[in-house]
């Protein structure tokens, strides 16, 4: 069978198909842009971060775009990324890895939104007004994490019960996470007559060299601080524990999956999804300064000598 098509009904045939690439290319300009600006390459915790996107109504590709910008762990990269995205003019931007890449977006712009997770109190820092109402352009999740160093000690102590040497391994370039980790140890110590030694290490070398010291001089137990290189390296950490026979409190439940012994924080995973689900009630229409920031203080303890145990501690 023959099919005959008309000059006329030609014309219109291609100008329908000629407006294709044209209507997709105006649905992607329509869609909202996000700006991910992160210290460190955190795959694992960027799916949970989708979910909350995903939660609040919005998937990559299909109704939202992202941006991605990545530090590698070196600071002072991160103002130079969060004003690309200012420039780019992306609809809100999310900040992922510490302090550190909130205060870079925040110098970058006062008028885009912001939506960060902290381990330290955003009120203390700066970052927002207060808690409930953080007025600006900022707001975000507030995880328990370097708070809980005294309660690290504790379980160390109940671990190890007659160590008296104790080191607590610090990012310094991570200078908020390292001050207020050795505030809190140093006020937990009171008279417990331990003697502390404090490890710095900014780079993977340092990190092997703080586990490199004579027999005679080796901490008893260590206490590991927050660090987005430390996450990043945490199989690292692992093995030289595991190699040295030090026993090790970590501030996430990471370092457990992956051999480490021991870990007593905040669930960071989840505070990932909350931003997730905050950057999507932005992109909805929710200000700032409207969305109060979020306290989580869902706690966990991992201790897997035989390979299975596992508490999870509710403390809020």
């Amino acid at each position: 069978m023959t099919v005959t098509i008309g000059r006329r009904e030609l014309l219109v045939a291609l100008g329908g198909a000629a407006a294709w690439p044209l209507a997709a290319q105006a649905q992607q300009a329509a869609m909202p842009v996000i700006g991910f600006l992160s210290l460190s390459r955190d795959v694992y915790r960027l799916r949970a971060f989708r979910q909350g996107l995903k939660d609040a109504g919005f998937i990559e590709g299909e109704n939202v775009a992202i941006e991605y910008r990545w530090a590698d762990d070196q600071i002072d990269r991160l103002p130079a990324l969060a004003t690309e995205l200012a420039r780019r003019q992306v609809a809100v931007i999310a900040t992922i890895g510490g302090v550190s890449p909130a205060f870079a977006a925040k110098a970058a712009t006062t008028t885009i939104p912001i939506v960060f997770l902290a381990g330290e109190d955003p009120v203390k820092l700066g970052l927002v007004a207060s808690l409930a109402r953080p007025g600006g352009n900022l707001t975000g999740i507030n995880v328990f994490s370097i708070e809980l160093a005294a309660k690290r000690l504790e379980l160390l102590r109940e671990l190890v019960p007659g160590a008296t040497r104790i080191a607590v391994l610090v990012d310094p370039a991570n200078a908020a996470g390292t001050e207020s980790t050795l505030k809190g140890v140093e006020a937990a110590v009171g008279g417990m007559g331990l003697q502390i030694q404090i490890l710095n290490a900014s780079t993977i070398r340092e990190i092997d060299a703080a586990f490199a010291t004579p027999v005679s001089e080796r901490p008893e137990a260590l206490i590991v601080g927050p660090s987005a290189l430390f996450i990043d390296r945490r199989a690292q950490l692992a093995q030289l524990a595991a190699h040295h026979s030090v026993p090790v409190i970590h501030v996430d439940r990471l370092y457990p999956e992956v051999g480490g012994l021991m870990s007593y924080g905040a669930s960071l995973t989840d505070g990932y999804r909350h931003v997730g689900v905050y950057t999507g009630r932005i992109l909805k229409g929710a200000k700032p300064a409207d969305l109060p920031v979020v306290q989580r203080g869902n706690a966990y303890e991992k201790c897997p000598s035989n390979g299975h145990f596992f508490r999870r501690v509710q403390w809020m």
